[in-house]
């Protein structure tokens, strides 16, 4: 199924982001939290590709055993920093024999020591984007910055960027995560004012432990609302009231987001049944 046919079904969706291992040690460990989540039954699963390609021989497998076993749709990320054409045709060609149908074609991050190179034949997601509709059978995604991709110099031209994502191919967005909806609200505003119309995902982070924070702040440059910092600093020294707080946090946020016409919520799971089962049941019945 094309992930668009279920963002746009006009009712609350619930997906879960997942990522693959990094070596074939961690292996089964991994693969048992994915089956856990995958029996929650979510609206589609997405399963991330490693910076530079660090963890892609993983990605399509996880992929295609959750579409196999378990009948979700599925997303799976392909990221092209550094990437050889060759080297993501072969994905894409893997990905389609494997019967996936939906590809999130991000940048990604650039890895550690290296600066982009001239000679780079995709320095942009629209760049991959144009590649994967050029192959061919996919329903592609896109990411995009509530409050601006940490390297745009600005929102504007973030934007722009954004627009051209879309041109190229991209048939929805799947946001950052974000604390503040607000700030979420008026990115849709901007967006559509820049005439940018495929549907949007947003993306929410259960934050379980403090230490989280500051690699969040770090690599996204998320902003954190005072009554989420006051969360933090009472709970934050104690993991399990810590978990429950966040989790609650994340909850409130996603039946805003609902009760505000924002019916697709991605929740970035980090491996986590617990944390994408009880903030399941926590909306159980929105989203029957």
């Amino acid at each position: 199924m094309k992930l668009t046919d279920v963002i746009n079904s006009g009712r609350p969706s619930l997906s879960f982001e997942v990522f693959p291992p990094k070596s074939s040690a961690t292996y089964e460990s991994i693969e048992s939290a994915v089956e856990e989540i995958a029996c929650l039954n979510p609206s589609f699963m997405s399963v991330t590709y490693g910076a530079g390609g660090g963890t892609s021989e993983y990605t399509t497998d996880i992929a295609a055993g959750i579409q196999k076993r378990h009948d979700i749709p599925v997303l799976a990320h392909l990221t092209c920093v550094s990437s050889t054409r060759e080297g993501v045709l072969a994905q894409l060609k893997k990905m389609q024999e494997a019967g996936i149908k939906n590809v999130l074609a991000l940048r990604g991050d650039i890895p550690e020591g290296m600066s982009p190179q001239e000679d780079w034949h995709y320095r942009y997601a629209s760049s991959l984007i144009n590649e994967v509709r050029d192959f061919g059978g996919f329903c592609i995604g896109g990411a995009c910055y509530p409050e601006g991709h940490t390297e745009a110099e600005s929102q504007q031209r973030d934007i722009e960027h954004l627009k051209m994502k879309v041109d190229a191919g991209c048939q929805f967005l799947t946001s950052q995560m974000f604390f503040d909806n607000n700030i979420f609200y008026n990115f849709l505003y901007k967006i559509k004012k820049a005439g940018i119309n495929v549907p949007v995902v947003a993306g929410i982070m259960p934050v379980t432990k403090a230490a989280q924070i500051k690699r969040i702040t770090a690599l996204s440059g998320t902003a954190l609302p005072p009554r989420f910092k006051y969360i933090v600093d009472r709970f934050g020294d104690n993991p399990e009231t810590m978990k429950q707080a966040g989790i609650a946090y994340a909850t409130e946020q996603i039946v805003d987001l609902y009760a505000n016409g924002v019916d697709a919520v991605h929740v970035y799971s980090m491996n986590n049944p617990s944390v994408a089962r009880i903030i399941q049941s926590n909306i159980s019945e929105i989203l029957k």
